[in-house]
């Protein structure tokens, strides 16, 4: 195995899971599987020991979920590198939203075609988030749809006070799925401006990633459940 080869740990309580995810991993060139967990208390161990560039999470463990799992690997700042991958059943599985909200940097279904989750590890190490227009819409929509009566969080509110219009409105854009490429056409900017842009946004936010960056869109009001 090369040196820059992809690290990959996996975190799920079903062996069987485990197996087949290390199986076609194993298999997938510049992919290394450096361990399993079989619960969020061994996930957290596993990617203190190992320092993976990618956890696949699933979200209900024995112990500890892979929520707060999630959260802890994500704020432990000697793991700034690492990203979270949620493995969930069900597209709109409600867990996922507290997952992202928690630090991960995208999700997939259980079932997922051998060839999209080579993707998706590639993806996410490469430090992108897993998150697609039509995914990101429908997803972040419904879970500010039930929270909004709480109204907009007053730590994102004072954060959004540090951007730029220009930073607001390509923060918005990146709520709503777009990526680099299509807001840099629809505002009429370079490419790499727009990524300068999301890259300042999610700097003075604290946002690990682009996945943290929608949620923030949201819970802001840049992007409204529906719009």
């Amino acid at each position: 195995m090369t040196t820059d080869a992809i690290r990959v740990a996996l975190a799920d309580d079903q062996a069987l899971v485990r197996a087949g995810f290390r199986s076609l991993l194993e298999h997938t060139d510049g992919v290394e599987v450096v361990g399993e967990a079989a619960d969020g208390v061994e996930a957290i161990d596993l990617a203190r020991r190992t320092r993976p560039d990618v956890v696949l999470m699933d979200v209900r463990m024995p112990r500890l979920d892979g929520i707060e799992a999630t959260r802890r690997i994500t704020a432990d700042k000697s793991m700034a590198a690492t990203r979270v991958l949620v493995l969930t059943t069900f597209e709109l599985d409600e867990y996922v939203f507290e997952a992202l909200r928690a630090g991960a940097s995208g999700f997939l279904l259980k079932d997922v075609e051998p060839e999209d989750l080579r993707r998706a590890v590639q993806v996410v190490a490469s430090g992108e988030s897993l998150l697609s227009p039509k995914v990101t819409g429908r997803l972040i929509a419904e879970f500010v749809a039930r929270t909004e009566r709480r109204g907009p969080p007053a730590a994102s509110l004072a954060a959004l006070a540090l951007l730029t219009e220009r930073e607001r409105e390509v923060m918005a854009l990146v709520g709503t799925g777009l990526n680099n490429d299509e807001i840099a056409a629809r505002l009429f900017i370079s490419e790499s401006t727009a990524k300068t842009h999301v890259s300042r946004a999610m700097t003075k936010l604290n946002a690990r990633d682009r996945a943290q960056l929608v949620v923030m869109a949201y819970e802001c009001g840049l992007v409204h459940p529906g719009g």
